[in-house]
């Protein structure tokens, strides 16, 4: 398997077919996100789902729905949980950076070969420098490490973090993504905190990520107290259903930058779309859309909840 992806790529196709292989993705929004931008941008573009658990197929299968979306002629196909890893060893070429994380979001297929990418690092960059100008990376503490703390921790790397300090409640995670992290970043420090160590890593951080499920709106609560963090440190939240998650309310109500979720989405969509189809996007077309979308949803979701 090469690590660099083919530069010769077949002609775009007059009508794109693209889909996303994941567990439990039916109320996934990229399809209308992607489609609707690529409407804008006067493309035939349809989105489709096909979700593990509905087709009753388990991980490993992702083999088989990519061999038979290339037969049956789609562009592209999206990778989320829990199949990110292991397309790394199905695709024929990687992206360097998809090689990196040992992780693929994004499967092109390009002249009979199927091509790796990960946006994600890439949509959480993107939203460092757009949602928080001027804002300090020199001591940088993230919880969570699991898929999408693997990108973030990249990306704050790659965006020139100072230092970053890595937490987990899995201590052997924490562990495993900050060796892998001081492998490709060397000349960056990278280190653990221990269980119970966020009160004291904390208060010395100019900005806080926040990388695991806690706050969606079925799993309420913060992952620390914000009441921690020294006058000026932001905070970043990777959750974005809802947008204002606990942690970003108190953290707002403090008078702390705050980086919600829906940046980060927003922007591996965006570098999907641009893979995919060669066209720039639209960033603030889709960043509007997008934000109107979790709105519907969060409020179709809290109508449902109240006649429960």
């Amino acid at each position: 398997m090469t690590t660099h992806p083919s530069p010769h790529a077949a002609p775009p196709p007059a009508h794109y077919v693209v889909g996303l292989i994941g567990e439990g993705i039916g109320a996934s929004l990229s399809p209308p996100l992607h489609e609707a931008e690529a409407a804008a941008l006067g493309l035939s573009y349809e989105y489709r789902i096909l979700d593990l658990i509905e087709l009753g197929l388990p991980a490993p299968d992702v083999a088989r729905l990519l061999a038979k979306a290339q037969h049956d002629g789609f562009a592209a196909m999206n990778i989320t949980h829990p199949c990110k890893q292991l397309v790394v060893e199905i695709v024929d070429e990687l992206d360097p950076d998809a090689a990196r994380l040992g992780a693929v979001n994004l499967v092109v297929f390009d002249n009979g070969r199927l091509v790796g990418h990960n946006t994600d690092w890439i949509g959480y960059r993107d939203s460092l420098v757009a949602g928080l100008p001027g804002a300090s990376f020199d001591r940088v503490v993230q919880v969570g490490c699991g898929g999408a703390g693997a990108a973030t921790a990249y990306a704050l790397l790659a965006h020139g973090a100072g230092r970053l300090a890595l937490f987990d409640v899995e201590q052997g995670r924490a562990e495993e993504l900050a060796a892998r992290m001081r492998s490709l970043f060397p000349s960056h420090p990278v280190e653990t905190v221990p269980a119970g160590g966020l009160t004291d890593a904390i208060p010395r951080a100019s900005g806080v990520v926040h990388a695991t499920p806690l706050g969606m709106l079925h799993h309420p609560g913060v992952a620390f107290d914000v009441a921690l963090l020294q006058p000026g440190a932001w905070v970043s939240d990777v959750v974005y259903r809802p947008l204002e998650t606990e942690l970003v309310r108190a953290a707002a109500r403090r008078g702390h930058p705050v980086l919600d979720g829906g940046r980060m989405a927003v922007g591996q969509a965006y570098a999907s779309l641009h893979i995919i189809t060669g066209r720039m996007p639209d960033r603030d077309r889709m960043e509007a859309h997008f934000r109107a979308l979790v709105a519907d949803t969060m409020m179709s979701d809290g109508a449902k909840g109240s006649s429960r």
